[in-house]
């Protein structure tokens, strides 16, 4: 289906979701972007933006009607997802997804339990009785998380050693939840992999699995990913374990189309799940996955914004788990501080295998200390193909190598990178 002159409603303006708007607007879509704050960076480059808060499902109903607006996306903020599905539902818009599979993809406790019906491993979590204290919480073993059940990007997270440490950041974690709930879970100081599932019209299939390198724990909070990178070397260990029973626990709840992406430990081959998400990531990974796995989710859920449909025609057929190319994501995080300079940018865009570059922050901005921990401290991801894994870790070196930021003072704000001499263990 032609999409050129439809009018699409982006719901939040944040600098991440100047990335739909970006794809919409090539796609040749007219995008209008609602946000309650009037400075949001995807208003500035849509062809209209509206005061309207993404919240404020009403009024986001009758600016559909008034634009003539053809279909809605939110991307990539979980926290909209409930209000994305009561618009549409109003509206009678497309939506990727009902109320039901909303609550499963974002909450922690509901997504664990369907896997454990479904004898997928997860990560092992310990009952908190109230008021905490040695004698309530004498069946936990140290170290553990404690975490918000329906939050993201490391938001509320700390890592806990003793009781005292988990009666210290109880509340911390309790203010970051929606629903005033947390978990408390084993610290699992393992691997990590990402695994990506494209549905559609209810055929769900593997795309592909990133292994994500984590780094820098400061203060107690959860280590951060400082790269991605594909294929995982556990893809067939997965395909042959877990793959058959996620697609059939992802169908027990009806899941029609979309994007869904796991999170979870891997050791020795065995993967443990501990969270999953419904939309699009902050890792982006379409800038890669276009090149090497055929696939850019990010087109075809805009395509199913408007039409109902991800394609016109069967994306199975393209898509290319094992993909021969290698590819990956080099996330950069910062110290808390104001930015004097970013500098490299335009320099690693020049690399041949370089396909992107997402920045953001500017310079002047302040990352504040309440980021650390937290996928705040993420000033710029880099996004690569290669023909080899030595090519890839020699790309890798040339943009680490490539890449500062400054301070005010002229101070190195950038945190510890990959050593990539750890992808060739």
């Amino acid at each position: 289906m032609n999409l050129i002159g439809k009018k699409l409603l982006v719901l939040g303006g944040t600098n991440m979701s100047c990335e739909i708007v970006q794809k919409a607007k090539e796609l040749g879509l007219y995008v209008i972007v609602a946000d309650y704050d009037e400075n949001a960076p995807a208003k500035i480059i849509a062809d209209k933006a509206s005061m309207v808060s993404a919240t404020d499902v009403d009024a986001v109903v009758n600016l559909i009607k008034e634009e003539g607006i053809d279909g809605i996306l939110t991307g990539f903020i979980e926290l909209l997802l409930p209000f994305y599905q009561q618009i549409c539902e109003k509206a009678k818009l497309p939506c990727y997804a009902t109320k039901e599979q909303i609550e499963i993809a974002t909450n922690k406790v509901k997504f664990k339990q369907i896997c454990r019906d479904f004898n997928i491993p997860v990560v092992e979590e310990f009952q908190i009785n109230l008021p905490i204290s040695k004698i309530n919480c004498e069946n936990i073993s140290y170290p553990v998380l404690i975490k918000p059940i329906d939050n993201t990007a490391g938001r509320g997270i700390s890592i806990c050693s003793n009781i005292d440490e988990l009666t210290k950041n109880f509340e911390k974690s309790l203010s970051y939840s929606p629903s005033k709930q947390v978990i408390v879970e084993r610290y699992m100081p393992w691997k990590e992999a990402t695994i990506f599932y494209t549905a559609q019209d209810g055929n769900i299939f593997l795309t592909a699995i990133a292994d994500r390198h984590m780094k820098n724990s400061q203060n107690n909070s959860i280590p951060l990913p400082v790269a991605y990178t594909f294929p995982s070397e556990y893809l067939e260990d997965y395909i042959d374990a877990l793959d058959s029973k996620v697609i059939n626990m992802f169908k027990s709840i009806g899941i029609q189309n979309g994007l869904i992406f796991i999170q979870s430990f891997v050791k020795d081959g065995k993967f443990v799940f501990y969270e999953m998400g419904f939309r699009l990531t902050g890792s982006l990974e379409y800038h890669v996955l276009s090149k090497t796995n055929n696939i850019n989710i990010l087109e075809h859920l805009i395509h199913f914004a408007i039409t109902s449909k991800m394609s016109d025609n069967p994306l199975y057929n393209k898509i290319v788990p094992y993909s021969e190319k290698y590819g990956g994501n080099i996330t950069f995080l910062l110290k808390p501080g104001e930015i004097g300079r970013i500098d490299g940018e335009s320099e690693i865009l020049e690399l041949p295998e370089v396909t992107s570059c997402f920045i953001s922050y500017e310079e002047g901005d302040v990352i504040p200390d309440r980021a650390v921990g937290t996928l705040l401290q993420v000033i710029a991801r880099v996004f690569f193909v290669t023909n080899s894994k030595l090519e890839l870790i020699n790309v890798m070196n040339a943009i680490h190598g490539i890449f500062r930021v400054y301070s005010e003072d002229g101070q190195n704000m950038l945190l510890k990178t990959l050593d990539t001499k750890e992808l060739l263990n």
